[in-house]
């Protein structure tokens, strides 16, 4: 990678860090304060909160039927993704010592904070935990394997490529061959302090 490009993308890096940072002190002034794990809202809000909460029978009833009707495919997928979170934290904990990369803390992405809402009643907080599990999960998934190729093989595609995880945009070129070992030891020595990838 040439350093016009490590120079812009160590400029997005920054300006992706301040705009993080501005957006969640404006929505914490606004609405509320985080306080260790705790979201704590002023009285004026929780109390506007409790009132647009819809009771359950009456949600259950208002609910659209195809929701409920899919609702048992939907929860069957907590098997395959259970599975997936204990191979992959397995393969975490037994490999990435062996290899000097710094494990991926699980509190970075599985982040549980919607039951605190009080204008959500108990099924659509228990819905907004499994979503957080599941999206949460992809992206603890997504950092590990990402790490584990920029350790093995930090080369971008050919082809343009959606979806592609933070660190991606580091990786060497495709066809650029030059000093690829040296360079490919410098990526696997960078792991060994690694920081999660920038997220709003």
């Amino acid at each position: 990678m040439n350093e016009k490009i490590r120079q812009l993308l160590d400029q997005m890096s920054a300006l992706e860090d301040d705009l993080r940072r501005e957006v969640q002190e404006q929505e914490a002034s606004a609405l509320y304060q985080i306080k260790g794990k705790r979201v704590e809202f002023e009285a004026a809000v929780r109390q506007a909160h409790r009132k647009l909460k819809t009771g359950v029978l009456r949600w259950l009833v208002a609910y659209r039927p195809q929701n409920l009707i899919t609702g048992p495919i939907i929860y069957s997928m907590i098997v395959p993704m259970l599975l997936l979170d204990l191979c992959v934290s397995f393969y975490q904990a037994t490999c990435f010592p062996i290899y000097g990369i710094t494990k991926v803390r699980r509190g970075d992405y599985i982040v549980f904070d919607r039951q605190q809402l009080g204008y959500l009643n108990f099924i659509e907080k228990f819905h907004c935990t499994y979503c957080a599990y599941g999206n949460g999960l992809i992206a603890f998934v997504s950092e590990i394997i990402g790490r584990t190729e920029e350790y093995f093989c930090p080369i971008k595609h050919a082809r343009k490529m959606l979806g592609a995880h933070s660190r991606y945009a580091r990786f060497l070129a495709f066809g650029d061959a030059d000093d690829y070992e040296a360079r490919l030891e410098k990526f696997r020595i960078g792991l060994g302090d690694a920081q999660p990838p920038k997220r709003s």
